[in-house]
């Protein structure tokens, strides 16, 4: 493998580890009642829901609590086009997993990534369940997780340190990783099933709107080219269609599928909407790896990618009026 090959898949890895760090969450429970007329409703998430990156606004809170969201994810945005309806309360948080929104504390890290770069308020206190954040005067809920539990920046890491080896040929991470598949997906569906359960029990009268995830890998994956950081870096194509059918489009069916067996009130489809917007389309609404000139974007939503989000949320937190 040559040495440009190398640095590739190291830059790609160290965004992608910087993915699963950089994290959002306002502390559960401090939240304002809703005013007359207008529905509680609380954002759970990852940071998908959050925002996290710059390509995804700047963040707000002050003080930080290492969770970064930012102003222009899809909550904040709903919140600013709906506020009169809805009292947003928004504890999502990056680098969450089912088991952070259910019912395990998270440390979130901020921008702590060294050697890449150094949070000068790190450490920071450990944040409660997102769950916390909802109780009997919750009116709704949007949930959207479930990628860091299926180790999603994992599969990324490894993807791109396999292609590089492999000089971008053949499937080497699905030769690898593929059979941990089925297992990771039977336990993010179970403990999806949970968390419904848990947030049931917390806000019987709330209904709940599960959020899927966007279309990230184009179905033509040949339009992702080898060794570009503002895509997928060193991830063989071959590598990139499995990641798609295989891991994406399956944990997305396991979500939909939890939320009509769980009662839930609705499934968000984010990933239809999205399908000509992937990583490697001309006008993208998930960031690669980097967004240019020096911005890691680690596969995340950008402005277009909430705003889109935001659009489909808008509708279906409408029809819980109804």
């Amino acid at each position: 493998m040559t040495k440009s090959r190398v640095r590739l898949a190291v830059l790609g890895s160290a965004a992608v580890l910087a993915a699963s760090a950089l994290a959002p969450v306002q502390s559960a429970g401090a939240h304002p009642a809703a005013a007359a007329g207008q529905k509680q409703w609380v954002a759970l998430g990852d940071s998908y829901t959050a925002g996290v990156i710059r390509a995804a606004g700047d963040t707000f809170e002050v003080p930080r609590d290492g969770c970064d969201r930012t102003d222009r994810s899809y909550p904040q945005v709903v919140d600013r086009d709906l506020g009169g309806l809805f009292e947003l309360v928004n504890v999502s948080c990056g680098a969450a997993t089912i088991a952070n929104v259910t019912d395990t504390p998270q440390n979130p890290i901020g921008r702590h990534l060294p050697p890449i770069s150094e949070d000068p308020d790190y450490p920071f206190p450990a944040i409660p369940p997102q769950s916390e954040a909802v109780g009997t005067d919750t009116d709704v809920i949007t949930v959207g997780v479930g990628g860091n539990t299926l180790g999603f920046a994992e599969f990324l890491t490894k993807c791109a340190q396999l292609g590089a080896e492999q000089d971008g040929q053949g499937t080497p991470c699905k030769d690898s990783l593929a059979p941990d598949v089925p297992d990771r997906l039977k336990t993010a569906r179970e403990q999806y099933d949970r968390m419904l359960t848990v947030l049931h029990t917390r806000a019987p009268k709330a209904k709940i709107l599960t959020v899927g995830y966007p279309t990230v890998i184009p179905q033509d994956a040949s339009k992702c080219s080898f060794g570009d950081l503002t895509q997928f870096g060193t991830i063989t194509q071959g590598d990139l269609a499995w990641l798609r059918t295989d891991v994406l489009e399956p944990l997305n069916k396991a979500i939909e599928d939890s939320t009509g067996t769980q009662d839930a009130a609705g499934f968000v489809d984010l990933y239809t909407s999205s399908r000509n917007h992937s990583v490697c389309d001309d006008t993208k609404w998930v960031e690669g790896f980097v967004t240019l000139p020096d911005q890691l974007s680690v596969v995340h939503p950008n402005t277009l990618g909430h705003r889109n989000a935001a659009d489909h949320i808008e509708e279906a937190l409408l029809n819980t009026l109804s």
